[in-house]
């Protein structure tokens, strides 16, 4: 992706700290003081411009969603959504899902959705993939023992990388989709991705695994 600099992202950022957390770290083990209740927390790893997780918090105001992005120039597509929509139950980090264990303690979020995430084809780059093993087993040390991971991408070859990258840690896979706008799945709301490249007809692919 090719980024396009906005040299104003981060003072728009720092001036709303309402919807953007500034520190996060303070908030390891005691989210529920940031959103006032002790809901479920879902978050989206590489939130890109928040058009998934804004629909997410509006579809579902009884869930707690984070919207988390590395690049300044693109979360302030996210934080335009969100002032608009005024979620009271959305939050985005612009921090690198690297240091996810920094900012949430074991139990902290119930979900992770990895949606149309880089998929970094060549082989010596593999442990980027955000499905790779130790992006998993970091999943894992910030979710309750039957967390789950909910997975959209239009790459065949790492849609298959992933669901062996899943099944060799051990998850138990719930739900697969070759083509998940053909099929009856019910709820689904689309990345800004997953509507460019379907409308070109590209198959989507879709699964859920849950930690055990």
């Amino acid at each position: 992706m090719r980024l396009r600099n906005k040299p104003w992202a981060r003072e728009k950022i720092e001036t709303h700290p309402q919807y953007v957390v500034a520190n996060p770290a303070e908030h390891k083990g005691k989210w529920e003081e940031v959103f006032g209740n002790d809901n479920p927390i879902y978050i989206e790893v590489g939130t890109g411009k928040g058009q998934f997780v804004t629909g997410m918090a509006k579809a579902h105001p009884d869930i707690n969603f984070i919207g988390i992005e590395l690049y300044e120039s693109v979360i302030v597509s996210a934080l335009d959504r969100l002032i608009e929509a005024e979620l009271p139950n959305l939050k985005l980090l612009n921090v690198d899902a690297k240091n996810l264990a920094d900012y949430f303690a074991k139990g902290d979020v119930d979900r992770v959705y990895l949606n149309f995430s880089d998929p970094w084809p060549k082989a010596r780059h593999e442990k980027r993939r955000l499905t790779y093993k130790t992006f998993l087993k970091l999943y894992e040390d910030i979710m309750p023992e039957d967390g789950e991971i909910h997975f959209k991408t239009d790459n065949q070859g790492l849609f298959e990388y992933s669901l062996k990258s899943f099944s060799d840690y051990g998850l138990l896979l719930t739900y697969v989709s070759l083509d998940l706008h053909k099929s009856d799945f019910e709820g689904n709301i689309m990345t800004e991705y997953e509507e460019k490249f379907s409308a070109k007809g590209q198959r989507i692919y879709r699964s859920e695994v849950k930690y055990r």
